[in-house]
């Protein structure tokens, strides 16, 4: 399955009309058949990141919410989304992809990063954001990606870092990563894989970097090989 028919997103759009137990219950046959599409759309996608990257897993997002502590009740998602994991320690970063009525994306980079691994960016920024500017500067990069989502931001400046600072704007930064949006007409374009693909493969060298980041210490020195 190389591409989404316009079913998944018909079947999105009843369950958000009807979002409650019952109704899934009586339409489960249903649900177990959309799921069935899109798994094996991503399946293509991992067959296709696999033939440049090296993908060790993805995960399916689970439909159920978590309402413990929200105020919003509703028990499902109207969403679908999944993540792929790449493989080994030196390939650092993940690549993910939303599917939802009008409000379709993928995002790929480093979402709420452990927090050794956020100290050894940021010091790395503070260091020396030569590297990472121009990446983000690519014009084909720049076309697709708006830079850094900011909605993970510090206020003004992380504790032991001056506010002042050139690369504070990056340094504030709580998550690392990018998205581009898709509309509906488009994820059901025939061609929507290789557009999906094409978004991530521009990933790649903000991987390679961030990767080269996070697997060596402030001189240079791998943190691999010293395991």
């Amino acid at each position: 399955m190389s591409n989404i028919p316009s079913s998944a997103f018909e079947f999105l759009l009843d369950l958000k009309k009807n979002n409650h137990r019952d109704w899934m219950q009586q339409h489960k046959k249903c649900y177990q058949a959309n799921e069935k599409t899109l798994k094996a759309f991503y399946g293509a996608v991992t067959e296709r990141l696999n033939e440049k990257d090296e993908i060790e897993k993805s995960k399916v997002f689970r439909i159920n919410r978590d309402i413990r502590f929200s105020k919003d009740k509703t028990p499902y998602n109207v969403h679908r989304s999944v993540s792929f994991a790449r493989a080994g320690a030196h390939r650092r970063g993940g690549y993910y992809l939303r599917l939802e009525p009008g409000n379709s994306l993928m995002a790929g980079g480093f979402f709420n990063p452990e927090p050794a691994d956020l100290l050894r960016i940021r010091k790395e920024f503070e260091m020396d954001d030569q590297e990472i500017r121009e990446i983000l500067a690519q014009p084909e990069f720049r076309k697709s990606f708006d830079g850094f989502n900011t909605n993970y931001q510090v206020k003004t400046s992380p504790k032991g870092f001056s506010k002042d600072h050139s690369a504070i704007d990056l340094i504030k930064n709580k998550s690392f990563f990018v998205e581009h949006s898709f509309t509906d007409k488009e994820v059901f374009a025939p061609d929507f894989l290789d557009t999906l693909i094409y978004h991530y493969e521009l990933l790649r060298p903000f991987f390679d970097y961030m990767s080269d980041v996070l697997t060596t210490d402030l001189n240079g020195v791998s943190l691999i090989d010293k395991k």
